[in-house]
């Protein structure tokens, strides 16, 4: 499928809205890390003595943006900047995502590796929303019944990838039904709501997922590399 890149099109405005949202997450990352090892001119943000998080200006962004477009709602190259706008408010708040999940400063522990998953989860999807139609549009002679019963097998299917603790390929799944089918297909994490349900204490299928949950792998040493944490043992 041929990408169209004139302005005024709603999948314009949603590479703008990617490419902001990668860009501001890899500087945000570069700074924090630089502040972190005191290098550089850069230094927390405090109001007083209260630390102001980058999810904050993050939040707001997100909010004036999405009001802008509701009630402004912009087009052409307008639209595309305030995207734009929205995609850096999304990173600056998903990369401290770990944060209001935990209601604590966990960025540098080793929960703070939630942070990193889901902004490259948000990344992945908004790659992939480029690059497919909708995937929920019928095809031309396809059945009711068939593509309903797809559907919910499909829905299904990726359920079970994230209840297996396989986020992304469950997300993914969505719009690449092969993707959802190898996560339900593939053994859960032990600590994944599946794993904890079916993965019986001493049993071979809790054994077999804490064996290869307990490998390194190249995920795990991106994600190190990513977040500045060091690597899993």
């Amino acid at each position: 499928m041929q990408l169209p890149l004139h302005f005024g099109t709603g999948r314009t405005a949603l590479l703008f809205m990617l490419v902001a949202f990668v860009a501001t997450f890899t500087l945000t990352r570069l700074i924090v890390r630089m502040i972190r090892s005191g290098r550089g001119p850069f230094g927390n943000v405090a109001v007083g003595e209260v630390h102001v998080h980058h999810l904050v200006p993050g939040i707001f962004l997100l909010l004036l943006s999405g009001v802008v477009v509701f009630l402004a709602v912009p087009h052409g190259l307008f639209r595309d900047c305030v995207a734009a706008a929205f995609g850096v408010g999304a990173a600056l708040t998903l990369d401290e995502y770990a944060l209001w999940l935990h209601l604590s400063d966990v960025y540098w522990a080793d929960e703070g590796r939630k942070s990193v998953d889901t902004v490259v989860g948000v990344a992945a999807l908004g790659g992939i929303g480029l690059l497919v139609s909708n995937p929920f549009s019928r095809q031309p002679g396809e059945g009711t019944w068939f593509f309903v019963t797809f559907i919910l097998i499909n829905c299904a299917l990726s359920v079970i990838s994230v209840l297996k603790g396989r986020f992304f390929l469950g997300v993914a799944g969505v719009l690449f039904p092969f993707l959802a089918l190898w996560g339900a297909l593939r053994l859960g994490y032990p600590g994944s709501p599946w794993g904890r349900r079916f993965y019986r204490e001493g049993g071979n299928k809790r054994a077999r997922a804490e064996r290869r949950a307990s490998k390194r792998r190249l995920s795990e040493r991106l994600k190190a590399l990513v977040s500045g944490l060091p690597e899993r043992r």
